[in-house]
């Protein structure tokens, strides 16, 4: 099972990294693609749609450093324990755990037969990874009805209804949101199994496997069909910038105004309150209104209000860490570039491993890598006869000596061995 699961923790990895992609070149192609942010479901104030995307972006960083977490946690080889007490024969378990790519083996047998930790937090972060999709689907939903109409989903992705003509409906979306229940269930079936459980294994465990499977599955699944629905789908720039304008979203910046001309917060709040009602009853926007019917509301308002109440220069003079401004997403992108580059799975090569140690301030003198000799006391990678093997070199001696057949297991390995450890 354990062999399984890292498996499939690599591939839902991999499936993740390609929607971060996908999400980079959303970003990237839309840095002054103006829309409304919203809190309590209300629009609040102007961000971009490259800052929106960039929120997912963060999100499935979290969840691909779970499951990375994950794998280093439960690389364990529980192979030698035996039924519960471990054998009477001589194994070497150390090299049946390095021979299956584990870290080590496994330090209790009672322990080794009985854990079923690992297989709770992949459940527990394949519920999380579903629950940010499901929040992306709901907003994907929202924006694709008449009320928004933010996007247009690809007929592929879409259909329309039996009987009425006119509606094209987000399936994709609705089919995810409505599977993230499903995780869910796996999780709570798994906990609610193993909670009263004694020592050591029982039947009951084996119940491990199809909410499992099925989560992973799902999960997959989900991940292939949202990611091609969003690399596909269109954005109504014009019509997001007009939402934002007509959702008084540069309210903030209008009191702002106020504030920056010597004006109290408080009252600056009370006045633009006013001023928003003014402009609901006349069916205008802020910077709709005349210089003097914004003056009938306070003689502080001056013909440069209409620059500072802009879409561009609300989000363009958000410039610090994490806010919408072009300047400040570029930052971000760059960022994130680099992110894509040295995580590209939790599978690498070792030009991307040399990269990671070194942005990871490794200490050089900590590791050799395709080098010759026996180097004291440091974990060596290197490949023979067009195998990898990865051992620790002492006193002129190899111990501890794993062999991968490619070369990404062995990257992946000495990585986490040295992220694991930390020193000689």
């Amino acid at each position: 099972m354990k062999l399984y699961v890292r498996e499939q923790i690599r591939e839902i990895d991999d499936l993740l990294h390609k929607f971060q992609t996908i999400l980079y070149r959303i970003m990237e192609e839309n840095l002054e693609t103006y829309m409304p942010g919203f809190t309590h479901l209300q629009k609040a104030q102007p961000v971009t749609l490259a800052h929106h995307m960039s929120a997912y972006f963060e999100m499935f960083v979290r969840d691909r450093s779970r499951l990375s977490d994950i794998l280093a946690r439960m690389n364990t080889c529980p192979l030698g324990a035996g039924a519960l007490a471990g054998t009477t024969y001589p194994l070497d378990r150390e090299c049946t755990a390095s021979l299956l790519g584990f870290t080590e083996p496994t330090r209790n047998s009672m322990d080794s037969v009985s854990d079923r930790d690992y297989i709770i937090e992949l459940l527990s972060a394949l519920s999380t990874i579903m629950m940010h999709l499901s929040r992306f689907s709901e907003e994907v939903i929202l924006w694709n009805s008449n009320e928004y109409g933010f996007i247009e989903i690809d007929d592929a992705y879409s259909t329309g209804s039996s009987i009425m003509p006119q509606k094209k409906n987000p399936d994709i979306a609705e089919l995810v949101r409505g599977k993230t229940g499903r995780v869910y269930g796996s999780l709570m079936a798994m906990l609610t199994t193993m909670k009263g459980i004694p020592l050591a294994y029982n039947k009951d465990m084996q119940e491990d496997k199809e909410g499992t499977f099925d989560a992973i599955d799902t999960v997959k699944e989900c991940l292939m069909m949202f990611m091609q629905m969003m690399d596909t789908m269109k954005f109504r720039k014009d019509v997001m910038a007009r939402s934002a304008v007509n959702g008084f979203t540069n309210a903030t910046d209008a009191a702002d105004y106020l504030v920056k001309r010597g004006m109290p917060f408080r009252d600056a709040h009370e006045v633009i309150g006013r001023l928003v009602l003014s402009c609901i009853e006349k069916h205008k926007s802020i910077d709709e209104m005349s210089l003097p019917e914004l003056k009938e509301i306070s003689d502080v308002f001056e013909e440069d209000l209409y620059e500072a109440v802009s879409l561009e220069t609300c989000v363009q003079k958000r410039l610090t860490i994490g806010a919408p401004g072009v300047e400040a997403m570029k930052k971000t992108l760059a960022v994130y570039q680099n992110y894509l580059k040295y995580n590209k799975g939790i599978l690498m090569n070792i030009y991307e491993l040399e990269e990671k140690l070194k942005s990871a301030n490794v200490p050089e003198d900590y590791y050799s890598i395709m080098k010759g000799g026996l180097p004291d006391e440091v974990l060596c990678l290197t490949t023979e006869h067009g195998k990898w093997i990865v051992y620790y070199s002492e006193r002129g001696q190899r111990t501890g000596l794993t062999i991968f057949k490619s070369e990404s297991d062995a990257c992946s390995y000495f990585y986490n061995r040295l992220k694991q450890y930390g020193k000689k």
